[in-house]
């Protein structure tokens, strides 16, 4: 019998093609064809890889900074490191205990933040693995975690109706943001560090001080939950995507809102600007992404 730990099954598809090579040398025809007919079908649908090794719904996904790395967070209450070249697993993040809803590189590639329904977020060492340490304080769900441009400090976001602003290095509380009346699904630092901006279930969107916790202003304007915030790259703007099946384009210094983005059919669950800040991408349980003008 062969061994296929000897060329074992590689992530991605182009690798694959000569994985079937292998396989129908080693006298085992009908898998290598099998396996062809996969990895051309994903090839031609833009498909490069599969990551396999979680055991249940994969929840959340991030790039490491310089595009080397990716952490992805699941409902089988681990987080997963993985070579962005080779799609390899290079490690699990292990610690939690319920579902991993959340993950974050720090802006330096050297930590990781995760948030999880045991009502904890939690900061680990990119290259070991190893647990720094433990965030808590909410009293329910921690649904996004989001590092401080500077690495400096972490915002959260609960299904307690709270955000709280933690010390990156220490694990130390520094403040509470109270004022939605509905769990809190996003957050963002603007590029300067000095605000935040949270998305609620309570149909708003807040942005606050970073330094002091005080509600700058409230945007208000969509008929569903706000589950995903933006700021633009000059910190100028905000998107917002909700569950009325529109994103909205607002003045950060402001709170004016600047335009809505119709056109999806269901829950718009995630918004992002381009690195330029002319475009913006939303996508939606309608099973699209659509791609926006930002002006």
């Amino acid at each position: 019998m062969i061994d296929l730990h000897y060329f074992p099954e590689p992530a991605f598809h182009q690798e694959r093609l000569i994985w079937a090579d292998w396989l129908e040398d080693h006298d085992l025809p009908d898998q290598a064809a099998q396996v062809r007919a996969q990895s051309w079908a994903a090839l031609a649908n833009g498909e490069l890889a599969v990551l396999t090794g979680h055991t249940d719904y994969v929840y959340d996904v991030a790039y490491s900074p310089d595009g080397q790395r990716i952490v992805t967070g699941s409902k089988d209450e681990t987080a997963k490191l993985w070579d962005a070249d080779t799609g390899k697993e290079l490690g699990t993040l292990t610690g939690h205990r319920g579902s991993v809803n959340s993950v974050a590189f720090s802006p330096d590639g050297k930590r990781i933040v995760t948030g999880s329904t045991d009502d904890t977020a939690k900061v680990w060492d990119t290259d070991t693995g190893k647990e720094l340490r433990t965030l808590t304080g909410h009293t329910y769900i921690v649904e996004s975690v989001a590092f401080s441009p500077d690495d400096q400090q972490i915002v959260t976001g609960s299904r307690d109706d709270t955000a709280k602003v933690w010390d990156a290095d220490t694990g130390k509380e520094l403040r509470t943001l109270t004022g939605h009346t509905g769990s809190v699904y996003s957050v963002a630092f603007s590029p300067d560090d000095k605000r935040i901006v949270t998305g609620s279930t309570d149909n708003t969107a807040k942005v606050w001080d970073a330094d002091t916790g005080e509600v700058l202003r409230t945007l208000t304007g969509h008929t569903g939950s706000v589950l995903s915030v933006a700021f633009s790259p000059d910190g100028k703007r905000i998107v917002t995507g909700s569950k009325d099946e529109t994103a909205k384009l607002w003045d950060a210094d402001t709170g004016k809102e600047l335009h809505t983005l119709t056109g999806h059919t269901d829950f718009v669950e995630s918004v992002a600007f381009s690195p330029d800040g002319k475009r913006i991408v939303t996508g939606s349980y309608d099973k699209t992404a659509k791609l926006w003008h930002a002006e």
